[in-house]
């Protein structure tokens, strides 16, 4: 696997997710096709040039040698660590078992001087993360159970059956679990029940909605804007009967 180096890994971010933030590789190995504000980014900033760029991920050799220089430092202002915003810290491809292993490593070191991580992933969160820091809180990318749609939009991230199969054994050890159902589908994309994908992850501690942004797909949907008042409603609703947290992202109702 390609490696770069970088000065500095832990960063202060003003969202919900966490209010630190690393990203210890450039690209993401799982080429999703709706549009990818991380990707988007990137390229517009000159860090990577094609998709295909992209997609094959470059690890960031120094990251737990910058973590040890950082958590002294920062400790006593970071509250979570979030992992990670342009990027996926446990990518589900054979060909970068070496970012799962260095998002392990960065959690435990992390956790070793008492700062709590926040995880989101389209992979399958491994099964060792409960032997980590009791405070960490493990979360799931989820907007939909169609394998069909996975393939087209998801291709190379975990079917989403073992994604909530890894969360729920989380859950069962004792961490608080969550799911960012973002960039939620409209119809003309695909018809689904909201219904059937909402009480799949009826464990969870969390659940967090938002729209599909970027896209010309959703922007021919003429009824769009009712369409996400009412997906929104209807998650509001849900986690209000089954004691869930709900947070719907800025921009997603009208």
């Amino acid at each position: 696997m390609k490696t770069i180096t970088r000065k500095a890994m832990l960063y202060p971010t003003g969202v919900e997710y966490g209010d630190y933030s690393m990203n210890h590789v450039l690209g993401c190995a799982h080429g999703c096709k709706y549009p990818c504000y991380a990707y988007l980014m990137k390229k517009r900033f000159g860090q990577v040039e094609t998709y295909a760029d992209w997609c094959e991920p470059k690890l960031v050799a120094n990251t737990l040698e910058l973590l040890d220089k950082e958590i002294p430092r920062l400790k006593g202002k970071i509250k979570s660590v979030f992992l990670c915003f342009s990027t996926d810290p446990f990518p589900y491809r054979d060909t970068t078992k070496e970012v799962a292993l260095m998002s392990l490593a960065a959690i435990r070191k992390l956790n070793d001087a008492g700062i709590k991580c926040s995880v989101l992933t389209k992979g399958a969160l491994p099964i060792n993360l409960a032997t980590c820091s009791r405070l960490n809180e493990y979360g799931i990318s989820l907007v939909s159970l169609n394998e069909d749609f996975r393939e087209r939009y998801e291709p190379n991230t975990a079917f989403y059956s073992q994604r909530i199969l890894h969360l729920k054994f989380l859950h069962e050890e004792g961490y608080k679990t969550w799911v960012s159902m973002e960039p939620y589908p409209t119809p003309n994309i695909i018809e689904q029940s909201l219904t059937d994908i909402l009480n799949s992850v009826s464990f969870v501690d969390k659940i967090i909605f938002g729209r599909w942004n970027y896209s010309k797909e959703v922007n021919a949907f003429e009824g769009q804007k009712e369409f996400y008042n009412k997906a929104a409603e209807q998650v509001k609703r849900f986690c209000e009967k089954h004691g869930i947290e709900c947070r719907i992202k800025k921009g997603t109702l009208s």
